[in-house]
């Protein structure tokens, strides 16, 4: 029987990137599209690529109504706004997916500080399971409430994980990031504004990143070591895609040989992770695909790694279904290839 689906927020870039793979998706159904929007326009009228292809009409949030149609539901709504719905859909015995970072970080102190928001279901902050599938897919296998992670922390913590897990490298590192503009949601911004972005490379929140707190906590929690991570976001004039440079200080003498070999011990049998040696991909190579390309070298000085993921697929609505997969016993890969 073929799981349906809700989707909050189906009027956003990741509502989109949800319903074009749903679409294509042989196990799953869409059943409910709701906004946050006092309208209810045509889905196809607001993404006008979905012409022809979905003909439901956004609808209002009713918690009983999406809990009537919908054995799991995705929250594609900004930071802050999904705990306003997480609880209600749980206590419905409706699964939820969370595309926020509002379940992503266990200490709401924490959240408060990053997010300058109370996070007002600390309750549920422990239930949550952190859906990065190449870590954590025995325990979303189990769950009914997912973190879906951020896309800097997807493309971060898969180049780091194995090298820290495994001391090759020390845990204090470097993360030099590039974002396309859809990384800012869909929400108009000065930054954002075409010609502002436009033929510009910026760094920006240096140091003040609310995506830090997320990497060191997971890579600190599956490591356990305390881990450090200097990261420096880029906004990029392109669409869609995220490449991170990391620069490790080896644990002893490690090389690339050594690195490749851990590469290999811990994602060969990951289905969307690429292993790349020392060819290192463009953004484009994973545009549109729910793939991390992972590439890498040793300096005498540094290891140096380099991922790539499309921003709005592996760091958001690709990796979402993906978790949905594992949670209700579909192949991992239904809808993504």
């Amino acid at each position: 029987m073929a799981t349906k689906v809700g989707i909050i927020g189906a009027t956003g870039y990741n509502g989109l990137e949800l319903i074009k793979i749903l679409l294509r998706h042989g196990d799953a159904r869409l059943a409910y599209l709701a906004t946050r929007s006092t309208q209810r326009p045509l889905i196809s009228s607001v993404h006008p690529s979905l012409l022809g292809l979905c003909n439901d009409r956004a609808e209002h949030i009713d918690l009983d109504k999406i809990a009537e149609r919908s054995d799991v539901v995705f929250l594609g709504v900004p930071h802050t706004a999904a705990m306003e719905y997480v609880p209600g859909l749980l206590e419905r015995n409706v699964k939820v997916i969370d595309l926020s970072a509002d379940y992503r970080l266990k200490n709401a102190k924490t959240y408060q500080k990053w997010y300058n928001h109370e996070h007002t279901d600390e309750g549920n902050l422990a239930r949550a399971v952190y859906g990065l599938p190449e870590i954590f897919a025995d325990e979303i296998r189990e769950a009914d409430l997912v973190a879906n992670p951020g896309c800097y922390p997807t493309a971060v913590i898969l180049g780091a994980y194995p090298l820290i897990a495994e001391g090759l490298v020390e845990a204090a590192f470097i993360a030099d990031a590039k974002s396309g503009v859809t990384g800012a949601g869909k929400k108009l911004t000065a930054a954002t504004h075409f010609p502002e972005a436009n033929e510009s490379v910026l760094p920006y929140k240096v140091g003040a990143h609310q995506h830090s707190p997320e990497m060191v906590d997971v890579l600190s929690q599956t490591t356990g070591k305390e881990v450090k991570v200097e990261f420096v976001p880029h906004l990029v004039p392109m669409d869609r895609g995220i490449e991170a440079t990391m620069y490790f200080t080896p644990a002893g003498g490690s090389d690339a040989q050594d690195v490749a070999a851990t590469f290999q011990k811990h994602y060969a049998e990951e289905p969307f992770v690429r292993l790349r040696g020392s060819s290192f991909a463009r953004t484009r190579d994973v545009s549109f695909t729910n793939f991390c390309d992972i590439a890498w070298t040793a300096t005498d000085a540094h290891v140096i790694v380099s991922t790539s993921i499309d921003n709005l697929i592996k760091g958001a609505a690709g990796q979402a279904v993906e978790n949905m997969n594992i949670m209700f016993g579909h192949e991992r890969t239904e809808g993504l290839l």
